[in-house]
């Protein structure tokens, strides 16, 4: 085989990068006083497998373009392999930060095509774990965020803190992370008697653990530095380029899934928006924090409105029965059978389900041609989005700046190469 030839071994992106700055400048950068660089794909300044391709001049940036597909699943296509609930353990793979949002979002889709009517018990455990699940994300960015500006003691702190919340995780599901918990028409398992103590300990400390982060950062004089001014993105940006949740809000767009279009009963629970005009890292650093805060009200007013009844819908076809059920009924044991083998059919038919997950508007599309596996399965994911603003945000800053923006949009590449 003959050596591929110098020009054709150009990593993917670079020219992407030159061809950028012909058109946003109208002329060819001089070629002596800027650089492509590669930044990633690694940990910690990519924040996961994803590449980017500079031109700076100096320690500014020129141009810089995204490059993804690292971490590539093909989980979209494999859904369409799948009985549509054995489709959820492959929805919490999607953002492994925030499954059960993934579940959640799933779940609703498929009971809008089935029509399911949710018991409440089960809507009110459902926003229970996923504020749950939206205080451990915001932890983890926290944490990794802080450190990549160089303060490790918070990491460390807010990972002591998301440790409680993979406990309770684990005692409800069993699981710590991927949990598949909740099911299509419902959740899977009544929580055990010690979880509401378990979930009421963690809220009790959590209010004076997020003061202790702020007494760390906030008045830092080295945070600020690096996240006041840093990575403006204006509001009109931000909606030209589809930028949803935390960032959205950070730019004076007052916009949030629960109270603008409720799920699962949010509209039941009182909470505020956390929204800054400011637009810049420390805005986004700023709503979040304000949002853990929120995140607590809404998981105490939820365990203490707990109502009693069932955790999934009436639905024999569709429901796996009870355990005890199915040893002692022949019909509740054909019904497992058939549900197990077979799967169940849904409604031919098309939905799109968004809820709000931790990085903004996460949605899935849908679509049924009436068999027990779904035709098409969609995430609309807003890492992907966002990461479009990444760009906006950094042109003109200096090189370090970039490093803050990536962590200041909370990105999470399993969403983006899904």
């Amino acid at each position: 085989m003959s050596p591929i030839a110098a020009p054709d071994m150009l990593n993917p992106g670079v020219e992407d990068v030159v061809a950028d700055t012909e058109r946003h400048q109208g002329v060819p950068p001089p070629q002596d006083q800027t650089m492509v660089i590669n930044m990633g794909p690694q940990h910690p300044s990519t924040h996961g497998v994803l590449r980017l391709v500079l031109e700076i001049d100096g320690e500014s940036v020129v141009s810089l373009a995204p490059d993804i597909g690292y971490l590539h699943t093909g989980i979209e296509k494999t859904c369409e392999a799948k009985f549509y609930q054995q489709v959820v353990p492959l929805t919490d793979r999607i953002d492994y930060l925030c499954p059960m949002t993934n579940n959640l979002a799933y779940c609703l889709a498929v009971e809008k095509l089935l029509g399911l009517e949710i018991p409440e018990r089960a809507q009110y455990l459902r926003v229970l774990l996923n504020e749950l699940t939206r205080i451990q994300s915001h932890l983890v960015w926290l944490g990794t965020h802080a450190m990549d500006i160089g303060a490790l003691t918070v990491f460390l702190y807010c990972f002591r803190e998301r440790e409680d919340i993979l406990r309770i995780f684990e005692n409800v599901a069993g699981q710590r992370m991927m949990t598949s918990y909740f099911r299509i028409g419902g959740v899977s398992l009544e929580p055990p008697l010690d979880f509401y103590k378990q979930v009421q300990e963690f809220l009790n400390i959590m209010p004076d653990r997020i003061k202790q982060y702020e007494n760390l950062l906030t008045g830092n004089p080295i945070w600020m530095g690096r996240l006041k001014g840093i990575g403006y993105l204006s509001a009109e940006d931000a909606i030209a380029l589809g930028v949803t949740g935390p960032p959205l809000r950070a730019s004076g767009v007052d916009w949030d899934l629960r109270r603008d279009m409720p799920y699962s009963g949010y509209e039941k629970f009182k909470f505020n928006v956390p929204v800054s005009n400011d637009g810049d890292v420390w805005a986004r650093y700023v709503v979040r924090m304000d949002e853990m805060r929120e995140s607590v009200k809404i998981c105490q007013q939820a365990l203490d409105g707990l109502p009693e009844g069932r955790i999934v819908a009436d639905a024999p076809k569709i429901i796996l029965p009870d355990r005890e059920q199915m040893k002692t009924q022949m019909e509740a044991l054909i019904h497992h059978f058939k549900i197990v083998t077979e799967g169940f059919g849904v409604p031919a038919g098309e939905v799109y389900q968004a809820v709000e997950s931790p990085r903004g508007e996460m949605g899935y599309y849908v679509v049924s041609d009436g068999t027990a596996k779904p035709y098409r399965v969609h995430m609309r994911n807003p890492s992907y989005a966002t990461l479009q603003a990444l760009e906006t945000m950094c042109k003109g800053r200096l090189l370090a700046d970039v490093v803050a923006v990536i962590g200041s949009i909370d990105i999470v590449l399993g969403e983006i190469d899904r």
